[in-house]
């Protein structure tokens, strides 16, 4: 397919392409990809704007928390991937996506993909698929082991918000297996490097 898709990392030249993707509500309820990196308490107490500029101090201070996918010019994708450590409340012992070994959570070799959102009016034409490759390659660069995910088996419509995780089978067709089952319909899964 060559319709100039490609990914590059999120860093802070890249903030407006950030915006443009995640939308003025910070893509799932002003999240702004926060949900994984603040514990509960803070992420509860903190408006979208603040949730905003917390991603923003993130993104500024490096490395990169992620990729944007583009076609062409125009950024249509985001999914977050890096070390588990990077997102603490991913590794929550209350959590399903909760590490296998407990040292799992700081080793920077054990990366995670814990977000995606692809713009409304290109969900449904397999960028997500595109976007796991290139955070695969990109883990795969940076040094990572192993990438965990923690996805969803199925819901109720195909462009479901709840998809933020990623579904099972785009995982599936890029090679992860499942490594634990905590919660009937979110596997934990793992692709060794």
């Amino acid at each position: 397919m060559n319709d100039g898709f490609h990914a590059q990392p999120l860093s802070a030249d890249r903030w407006g392409d950030f915006e443009a993707v995640m939308g003025p509500r910070g893509a799932c309820y002003d999240c702004w990809c926060t949900y994984f990196r603040l514990v509960p308490a803070e992420r509860k107490s903190f408006t979208g704007s603040e949730k905003k500029d917390f991603m923003r101090q993130r993104v500024n201070e490096g490395p990169p928390p992620g990729l944007i996918g583009y076609l062409g010019e125009r950024p249509v994708g985001w999914v977050q991937v890096g070390p588990r450590a990077d997102v603490p409340n991913w590794n929550s012992p209350r959590t399903v996506s909760r590490p296998l070994e407990e040292a799992d959570a700081g080793d920077p070799a054990v990366w995670a993909v814990s977000c995606f959102f692809i713009v409304s009016k290109e969900r449904g034409k397999g960028l997500s698929h595109r976007m796991l490759d290139a955070a695969v390659a990109h883990a795969r660069t940076a040094g990572a082991r192993v990438i965990d995910a923690c996805p969803i088996e199925r819901t109720k419509q195909s462009k479901s918000v709840g998809l933020y995780v990623g579904s099972r089978r785009i995982f599936e067709a890029a090679g992860f297996s499942e490594v634990a089952s905590r919660k009937e319909g979110r596997p934990l899964v793992r692709l060794v490097l």
